[in-house]
């Protein structure tokens, strides 16, 4: 749960009455947002390893690039540990299967969040030594944290969004949408929400857009989509798959 710039909002502020239900949202939000940070974080070991060691404004971008995506990663970890799973936890209260996959998600996140940081680290020093080894201990920091992340999401995908979608009530998951809050900028907004929608099917582009104020749906269509567009185009050499 992060990236607040593709939450739906809480179901009474929804315009289309047709729209899946709230807990259908909850299920769809968390597998869009992994299939964001998987892609990301594999195309950044990819694009990594083929760009030049010492061409600062490359690792610039890539870098930030990043950044962002751990950034989007955190905070997801903190809504579902701080109030996703403790609603789950409400919904199925003394549950010692629960608790006990609730437990198991900790400590994969954990190493995750820990993960990143190295990832950082590694980012610094690629900006300042500018070196093949540098370059390529970043690479592989991406490489190894997704590679952990395909694991961690699959196991959560089978053993709690099951719990989730029959659980989770609308109020709760209303609630939770309605609590949480971005730090991203604007641009980094658009950017995670094309992200987002980029290898989403088509059910779930359109719950996205559909739980999205009618002014950010209006801004995303008009301007955000070509801005989306040419900051991949910049990042990957190549469009986006939207």
């Amino acid at each position: 749960m992060t990236a607040t710039a593709v939450l739906p909002r809480p179901a009474g502020q929804q315009v289309d009455d047709r729209s899946p239900a709230p807990i259908c949202r909850a299920v769809a939000y968390q597998r869009v947002v992994h299939q964001l940070v998987r892609r990301e974080l594999r195309l950044l070991a990819e694009l990594s390893t083929w760009a030049p060691a010492a061409e600062p404004a490359r690792t610039q971008a890539l870098t930030r690039h990043a950044e962002l995506i751990g950034r989007v990663l955190l905070h997801h970890h903190k809504a579902e540990r701080d109030l996703l799973w403790p609603a789950l936890h409400r919904a199925l209260p003394g549950d010692d299967a629960l608790r006990d996959r609730v437990a198991d998600w900790t400590a994969r996140c954990a190493r995750i969040d820990h993960m990143l940081r190295d990832l950082a680290t590694a980012a610094r020093q690629w900006g300042v030594v500018g070196s093949c080894a540098a370059r390529d201990s970043f690479a592989m920091a991406c490489l190894d944290l997704a590679d952990v992340v395909d694991a961690q999401t699959a196991e959560e995908e089978r053993t709690l969004h099951p719990l989730l979608a029959e659980h989770l009530d609308a109020a709760a998951w209303s609630a939770i949408v309605g609590s949480v809050r971005s730090d991203l900028s604007p641009t980094e907004q658009t950017l995670v929400l094309g992200l987002a929608l980029e290898d989403a099917c088509a059910g779930d582009r359109a719950r996205l857009l559909s739980g999205l104020p009618f002014a950010r749906r209006l801004a995303w269509r008009t301007v955000g989509a070509g801005r989306f567009r040419a900051a991949v185009v910049r990042l990957r050499g190549a469009p986006p798959a939207l």
